[in-house]
C-alpha cells in the first residue's frame, strides 16, 4: 500500500478529525482513510436531480402531518 502525507493541515480540522476517529473508536488513520473512501465513492448528483429528489421527496410526505414539538 501507498502512503499519504498531508502538509499544512489546519490545525481546527486535524481536532475535528481527532474527535470524530474517537466517537467511532479508531485511530486517526482509518478514520481518515473512511473519510477518503466514502467521500471519494459518492455519487455526486447535478443540481437538476438534487431538485427533482427533493420535489419527490416533497410529494412523498404532503400527506403527512406537520412536525411540532408535541409530534417530536
Amino acid at each position: 500500500m501507498a502512503t499519504l502525507t498531508l502538509k499544512n493541515v489546519p490545525e481546527e480540522l486535524l481536532e475535528r478529525l481527532k474527535g470524530v476517529a474517537r466517537e467511532n473508536r479508531r485511530s486517526l488513520n482509518p478514520e481518515a482513510l473512511s473519510r477518503l473512501e466514502s467521500s471519494l465513492s459518492a455519487r455526486h448528483r447535478s443540481a437538476e436531480e438534487k431538485v427533482a429528489a427533493l420535489r419527490s421527496l416533497h410529494q412523498r410526505l404532503a400527506h403527512q402531518p406537520p412536525l411540532t414539538d408535541a409530534l417530536l
